[in-house]
């Protein structure tokens, strides 16, 4: 009877063994779908108006048809991941540059979501830099490239399609030329 009981146990083992090893291996991390949705579009008094995308928006886009008196019109979208969408944590505004020769490149990792022009091509601009996060985790942004040149005053751009804007280079007056800086969203896993 020991001699069957011993059997039996060494079998079940065995068996929880052959049970153990055949287990899958864990699924590896699943694929991660990336949208930006564009949402809005506001229209303000380039010269003195300071723009700031709605809540947990970033902007994407912007156009501008004349000199320092006529509007501005900014694009502002929502980042989806997996169709969740993801939390914009805006950061205070930038020191003043002047518009004419200014240079604007958010940190690593952070979009724009606002900016805030006064006066000419004399006056000064501001930008308001945003980190983006999503179940906790921050949003990373790689693939970081410049537009092509655009006359400041006859245009409108738009990022590409899982793109935002990272800043904004202009020299000169509306009749100079505007570069728009974007990069591509991205999550780590």
């Amino acid at each position: 009877m020991r001699k069957k009981a011993l059997s039996t146990a060494a079998a079940a083992l065995t068996a929880l063994a052959a049970v153990a090893v055949a287990a899958p291996a864990p699924a590896s991390a699943a694929a991660v779908t990336i949208e930006v949705e564009r949402s809005y579009a506001g229209t303000v008094r380039e010269w003195i108006d300071p723009f700031t995308c709605p809540t947990n928006m970033v902007l994407t886009g912007r156009s501008h048809y004349g000199d320092e008196r006529a509007p501005t019109t900014y694009y502002c979208s929502f980042i989806l991941i997996n169709g969740e969408q993801a939390q914009v944590r805006i950061g205070e505004w930038t020191s003043r540059q002047k518009e004419s020769r200014a240079d604007y490149s958010a940190l690593d990792h952070q979009v724009v979501v606002g900016r805030w022009h006064e006066g000419d091509e004399n006056g000064y601009t501001r930008y308001r830099p945003a980190t983006v996060y999503w179940r906790g985790q921050q949003v990373l942004l790689a693939d970081g490239d410049i537009s092509g040149a655009y006359r400041e005053s006859s245009h409108t751009w738009h990022a590409d399609q899982v793109k935002v804007l990272t800043g904004r280079k202009h020299s000169g007056d509306e009749n100079g030329t505007t570069y728009y800086r974007f990069a591509t969203v991205t999550v780590a896993g």
